[in-house]
């Protein structure tokens, strides 16, 4: 066999939730590049539109699920709707997830005892909660593939301080040692759970750093690589993790974030400008 055959999904099947932009459908798009059928999930159907034309566009089966995994129920109804679509699970990449924000939209950017008690508790809701959901719901149908893999959406806010998201980067260590705890409970069901750790991405939700050139700039000061990551820079790593290429890993978790994680930047000699957030 080719060693390049070793990353096709042919006849795979596949859930990845919050799949309507950002790197939940760039990891849809490549999972369906590999030859797999993809169930996406997202809170509306109208937001899914153009990701189901892209997985149909390939060639590949495209299922829409609609939930707000925000409620008690949702995120297991969804793993459930997207088992009976496609006659089973093969792989789940589980990438919903949402920050602290105002009515507006607006990322609320504050320090934990200024943080109100609801705002960390939707997060966790969320981050945490939903995903113990959907790795309970998804482990039947996992436990009955020959190809099972679950992977994770966490962040590299979870390996590293990130004042300011303290709820966010609690929720996402959480999902680290979820990832690690059930990569060695299940591996002898022939089930692997890893997680995928991005650094900085270009996505929506992180448009408020992204569109903030001073905040940007101090950002990517602390990126050895020296810029941010892309969409499709996340999606590859999670083909790695779901496909028959990474057969004998489990239990971990796999930054993609230029070197971000590594003590001190990777190299200490990175000048780093004070960050404009630091005023006042």
């Amino acid at each position: 066999m080719n060693s390049l055959d070793s990353f096709r999904l042919d006849g795979a099947r596949a859930l990845v939730t919050g799949a309507s932009r950002g790197i939940g459908k760039a990891v849809a798009q490549t999972l369906a590049d590999a030859g797999a059928d993809v169930a996406v999930a997202a809170r509306t159907a109208p937001a899914l539109a153009d990701t189901v034309r892209a997985l149909e566009d390939r060639g590949r089966k495209a299922v829409a699920l609609t939930g707000d995994f925000a409620e008690a129920g949702a995120a297991a109804e969804v793993v459930e709707q997207a088992a009976a679509a496609l006659g089973g699970l093969d792989i789940v990449v589980h990438n919903a997830g949402v920050i602290p924000q105002l009515q507006d939209g607006t990322p609320l950017l504050v320090p934990l005892q200024q943080l109100p008690q609801p705002d960390w508790d939707s997060v966790l809701a969320v981050n945490l909660n939903a995903t113990a959901a959907v790795c309970r719901a998804a482990h039947p149908h996992l436990a009955r593939s020959d190809r099972a893999s679950l992977v994770l959406m966490s962040s590299v806010a979870g390996l590293i301080g990130t004042p300011l998201l303290e709820a966010y980067a609690a929720s996402k260590a959480a999902q680290i040692s979820l990832a690690r705890s059930l990569g060695v409970g299940w591996a002898r069901q022939g089930i692997r759970v890893n997680a995928l750790c991005p650094g900085w991405t270009r996505t929506d939700m992180t448009s408020f750093a992204t569109e903030n050139e001073p905040l940007s700039d101090w950002l990517i000061s602390h990126v050895p690589a020296g810029r941010w990551a892309d969409a499709r820079d996340v999606a590859l790593a999670a083909l790695f993790l779901a496909s028959p290429a990474s057969s004998y890993v489990t239990g971990q978790a796999l930054a993609i974030d230029g070197g971000l994680s590594v003590a001190d930047g990777g190299l200490a000699g990175i000048p780093k400008p004070p960050s404009p957030l630091a005023a006042g």
